[in-house]
């Protein structure tokens, strides 16, 4: 049996417009207590704001939250996976492009996410992948998640 994207994946995923200042896309972080946005232009999915978009180009540039806009620090472009995508294949492209969430999308329609804590605690078969592939591939930021969840 194998593991898909959409048996992972969390399907209620908060987006912030792209017009939106930091701040107001800090309070959204901090009310749903999550550390990305799915940053949207006319519903449609664009880019992705994380906690370490914030601190880099935000509180590392000395940048004004409350001016800033989100669609000029967020992350692009937006990598996204397929609901139908092995589980394997989707933690080795984050290994590969060092990053830790992945927007699901079919169609051009925003399903979910997926996120590498949600890998490290889902089951053991996805534990095997991740201890396997830490050990080959893993940037020194994944590695403490990978390090902390996968015994």
């Amino acid at each position: 049996m194998s593991l898909k994207v959409e048996d992972v994946m969390v399907k209620e995923v908060i987006t912030v417009d792209e017009k939106s200042t930091v701040k107001e896309a800090a309070d959204i972080m901090n009310k749903f207590e999550i550390g990305c946005l799915i940053v949207t232009k006319k519903g449609k999915a664009l880019g992705i704001l994380t906690e370490r978009d914030l601190l880099k180009r935000i509180v590392g540039e000395a940048r004004d939250p409350l001016r800033t806009r989100v669609v000029n620090v967020m992350s692009k472009p937006l990598i996204v996976v397929e609901p139908d995508m092995e589980m394997e294949e989707a933690a080795k492209l984050m290994f590969k492009l060092k990053i830790k969430k992945l927007p699901v999308v079919q169609d051009g329609q925003l399903l979910g996410l997926v996120t590498l804590t949600d890998l490290a605690r889902f089951q053991p078969q996805m534990i095997r992948i991740l201890k396997r592939l830490s050990g080959q591939m893993a940037p020194r930021r994944m590695k403490k998640v990978v390090d902390y969840y996968v015994v």
